[in-house]
Formats: structure tokens, sequence, C-alpha cells
């Protein structure tokens, strides 16, 4: 085990605790999802567009990070100028973390790519 592959598990994991955590808390009451256009926003950006980011990273991990990190970075940004302040507390970001992880495992595990000339036999 290296360390790619340490880092590429606990994201994946962390995400599914993500996701399932944050279904339950936005779907697992007995009210009803009715939302003005400025509440459907801020479920557009999260939780929604966080965890599609969570979803994608499994198979792309730097368009998975970059969604999730992205949905989250306007989330706060709509927030700090339509409300002039920013949730306090790591909720938030423990729940897009992974996403994190996911953009730094895709930096960091990168696969070299293969140079043509010296992958194909030379031709004298």
């Amino acid at each position: 085990m290296n360390g790619c592959w340490i880092l590429r598990w606990i994201a994946r994991i962390w995400s599914i605790a993500s996701i399932l955590f944050i279904l339950a808390f936005a779907f697992g009451g007995a009210e009803s999802l009715r939302f003005t256009i400025d509440e459907a926003v801020y479920f557009l950006l999260f939780p929604v567009g966080v965890m599609i980011g969570l979803m994608v990273g499994w198979w792309r991990e730097g368009t998975g990070g970059t969604i999730s990190l992205a949905s989250l970075g306007l989330f706060y940004l709509r927030m700090a100028i339509q409300e002039g302040r920013v949730p306090t507390g790591p909720y938030f970001l423990l729940l897009a973390a992974p996403g994190l992880l996911f953009l730094v495992s895709s930096l960091w595990c990168r696969r070299p790519k293969r140079n043509l000339q010296t992958a194909l036999p030379q031709q004298y």
C-alpha cells in the first residue's frame, strides 16, 4: 500500500459517510422540501453540488474534488454577499472535506504521461 492508495480510500470512505449524513439530514425529516428561490439556490450548492462532486470523485478525482469545493465556495460566497455572514463551525467544511482529499489525490497521485518517442521502437 502506498500513500496514494490510502489517501484515495480515505476520501472515498469519508465521501460515503458525508453523503449518507447529508441525505439523512436533508430528507430524513417529515417536513416537505418546498423552497423559496433563494433557498433552492443554496440547496443546489450545498448539499446537492457537494454530493455530486463527491460521487464524481470516485471516478474522476480532480473533477469531483473541484465540483465539491466550487459548490461549497459558491455557497459561502452567496451567503456572504446576500446575508452578510457565513456559517460558523466546521460542519460544512467537514462534510465537503473529501472533495479536498480527492483533489489532493488527483494532483499527488498523477501518473506520468508516457513519451511517445520512448514508447515506440526506434526505426533506423
